[in-house]
């Protein structure tokens, strides 16, 4: 293999390639940055605003109705940083490719940005100048932190009332524990904010206010006052450096002269590290900052050459690690994170490649399956636009069409190359409701349409109720349904009526007990003989089912040991309070007996079903809800009603702060309560309150509540 990782017919080399997300809250701006990005860089040459639904990543017609983004939206783009009097910059006069991937900050679609930074080398994550760190603001840092994402924040929205850059900088490194650091200062803020203060350069960018596209700027000298900020940051940048990096700490104890280009090298290795978040200020609205933003990308976070290579393990031995280096000239691997209905081509399965290349044409194996697929054509994504191309390249994000069975998650690779990586993980649906076509007619379309559905988006579960016969929908919250029946209607022409949502309870158990059943049928012929004796336990919440076979003796013998599992795992399907699903629970299987003639796998299954069901109702099993963290931003005047209707709602206060004449109250409440919550909210407080909700834990029901959802569900 050649040491030179790139293949000849790569336009761009890995090392002048960035793939990053751009992340974060509900209407911090994410979607205006990256048309900003877009724009500078030459790939739109005319500004769309979110507002007037003109936003080239939001293409869907559900995103321009309610301004704001629901599917991940993936383009590419080149940016060239310019060479300026007095600035140093890494990679200046160099063309660099970018490929950005714009995520949704709704709660409701929070395994888009699962999926994309789980293939992502960076991203920037953007906080709001005004509200700062919000709760679906910490999710996504978690997210990013779980795949070791670096990342650099860019506070939007400085020319907003009440904005206030250094709230922002403490509450990243307060509530996020993240070290922060500021890069990029904004002069001014609100109707006052200019440029931004260059901390490493210390120069002063001013931005024009003839030019309404900000496209026009001035490199300057700083200020007295300018230079009293930047001289502090930049102490406080190199100080963090010098515990972060090995080769700044060595110059420093050397007393070395430590120059521009030592702080950004530097910067960039502690960035890549996860060790420094850079931190830059600035307004996408207004068009300032946002050049030197992606200067920072550019110079700050990772090329695919320098995140470590994916490591997978061999699908036949899970112990055996194996690794895919980043190289053109390495064997073929990459990963199915998405998948999408084109109503023009069919089935897209987005990829991102780790290692190799994948040309049309080229079967490759998908490791779940153990089969092969044949790539049919490979398509370069920009927003909804498609270009076809011959050959993808190892770091690069594109779309496959013609693989049948994949989905999301799955590994591709070559003949020979034996890899399964690890995908994304996803949350549980909390929401639940029943659906079904204005006619008859349109029942099977409906049936094909809700699978497709499903199988692009991972928190959608289609299932049907076994004593209804209906068909039950589950996701992540009410948009969430709410959009997947307007793409019913306008993708595949099915008109749909929808039930009361539902929430999706579960049922555990609280205490040891012991289960047995003897199952003996006698027809005429040959019986039904199984008999099981086991013992349930509750288990850590969120460890799910764990079974211990301590059969000894072959009391059961091994042919059946699988059946009883299954039945197991059979019975906690349906609990015996309501019917729900029974989570965190373990079973140690103990004991039985079997018929030389009449047992079978399938007595033994009804035997461990009726058994495990007799311990749980021994073992004092309790129905859960789901609970959700609710943060309301509201004007002082309206905060007592605002507690008082979470209260009534079996909320829990847990903190108010005040920022800019806002309470912020953050409670904890049952799913249950919060339909319909909006409206009441903002009848409460004159239209004035804001409110964001995302899924924290499931805890116990209280009783009273209980026997009325036993009487709802007929149980």
């Amino acid at each position: 293999m050649s040491d030179n990782p790139n293949h000849p017919k790569r336009q761009m080399p890995l090392e002048r390639t960035r793939n990053i997300g751009i992340a974060a809250h509900i209407d911090a701006g994410k979607t205006t940055l990256t048309e900003r990005v877009l724009f500078y860089t030459g790939m739109i040459h005319k500004i769309g605003e979110v507002h007037d639904g003109g936003a080239t990543t939001d293409w869907m017609e559900q995103e321009r109705e309610r301004g704001i983004t629901i599917t991940s939206a993936a383009v590419s783009c080149q940016w060239k940083q310019l060479e300026e009097e007095g600035v140093f910059k890494l990679y200046a006069g160099k063309d660099q490719r970018i490929n950005i991937i714009d995520t949704p900050g709704h709660v409701d679609f929070t395994a888009e940005v699962e999926r994309s930074l789980r293939v992502l080398d960076g991203a920037i994550v953007v906080f709001c100048g005004v509200a700062g760190v919000q709760p679906q603001s910490e999710t996504v840092w978690r997210q990013a932190t779980k795949y070791r994402v670096p990342r650099i924040v860019f506070v939007n929205k400085m020319d907003r009332t009440g904005a206030d850059f250094n709230n922002v900088v403490e509450d990243v490194r307060t509530k996020l524990g993240a070290n922060g650091h500021p890069i990029l200062i904004p002069i001014g803020a609100e109707d006052h904010l200019k440029g931004q203060i260059d901390v490493i350069n210390k120069k002063a960018i001013i931005y024009s206010d003839d030019d309404v596209y900000g496209s026009t700027y001035e490199v300057r000298d700083l200020t007295d006052e300018q230079r009293e900020i930047a001289d502090a940051a930049h102490d406080s940048l190199v100080e963090a450096l010098v515990d972060a990096d090995e080769e700044i700490g060595l110059m420093f104890l050397e007393e070395q002269a430590i120059g521009v280009e030592d702080i950004k090298k530097a910067l960039r290795r502690a960035t890549i590290g996860n060790k420094i978040v850079p931190i830059v200020g600035g307004s996408a609205f207004k068009n300032k900052g946002v050049q030197y933003l992606i200067d920072s990308v550019v110079d700050y976070l990772p090329s695919p050459l320098e995140i470590p290579p994916a490591v997978g393990m061999d699908p036949d031995d899970e112990e055996v690690k194996v690794e895919a280096k980043t190289s053109d000239n390495g064997k073929f691997c990459a990963l199915a994170f998405k998948l999408w209905s084109d109503k023009f081509v069919g089935k897209l399965v987005f990829i991102r490649v780790y290692s190799g290349t994948v040309s049309k044409g080229d079967q490759v194996i998908n490791p779940r399956t153990r089969k092969k697929e044949r790539i049919g054509r490979l398509i370069q994504i920009q927003s909804d636009q498609h270009t076809d191309i011959d050959t993808c390249y190892a770091g690069d994000i594109a779309a496959m069409v013609g693989v049948k069975n994949v989905k999301t998650g799955d590994t591709l690779h070559e003949d020979g190359f034996d890899i399964m990586l690890e995908p994304p993980a996803f949350p549980e649906p909390v929401i639940s409701m029943a659906v079904e076509p204005r006619t008859k007619l349109d029942q099977e379309k409906m049936a094909t349409a809700l699978q497709r559905l499903a199988d692009e988006d991972p928190t959608f579960v289609v299932s049907t109720d076994e004593e209804t016969g209906q068909t039950i929908i589950a996701g992540m919250g009410e948009l969430h349904l709410e959009v997947i029946q307007d793409r019913m209607k306008r993708e595949y022409g099915v008109e749909s009526d929808a039930g009361k949502p539902q929430i999706a309870y579960r049922e555990t158990i609280t205490a040891p007990a012991d289960g047995e059943y003897k199952l003996v049928k006698q027809t005429g012929g040959r019986g039904q003989y199984g008999h099981v004796i086991l013992k349930v336990f509750p288990n850590e919440r969120g460890k799910g089912l764990t079974i211990d076979n301590k059969v000894v003796g072959g009391t059961i013998p091994k042919e059946y040991i699988n059946a009883c599992i299954a039945g197991i795992t059979e019975a906690t399907h349906n609990g015996v309070i309501a019917g729900y699903p029974v989570v965190d629970i373990h079973v140690d299987l103990l004991d039985g007996s079997y018929h030389d003639v009449d047992s079978n796998e399938q007595a033994f299954k009804m035997a461990a079903i009726l058994a495990t069901k007799e311990g749980f109702r021994k073992a004092k099993s309790i129905l859960l809800e789901p609970v959700m963290t609710v943060e309301v931003a509201t004007p002082d005047e309206y905060q007592g009603d605002i507690i008082g209707d979470l209260n009534r709602r079996r909320g829990r206060i847990g903190q108010i702060d005040t920022k800019n004449g806002l309470s912020i109250v953050k409670s904890e409440v049952p799913l249950a309560e919060m339909f319909g919550y909006s409206t009441d909210m903002r009848s409460l407080s004159s239209g004035r309150a804001s409110f964001s909700m995302e899924p924290s834990h499931f805890e116990q029901v209280p009783q009273n509540i209980v026997d009325g959802i036993i009487e709802q569900r007929g149980a």
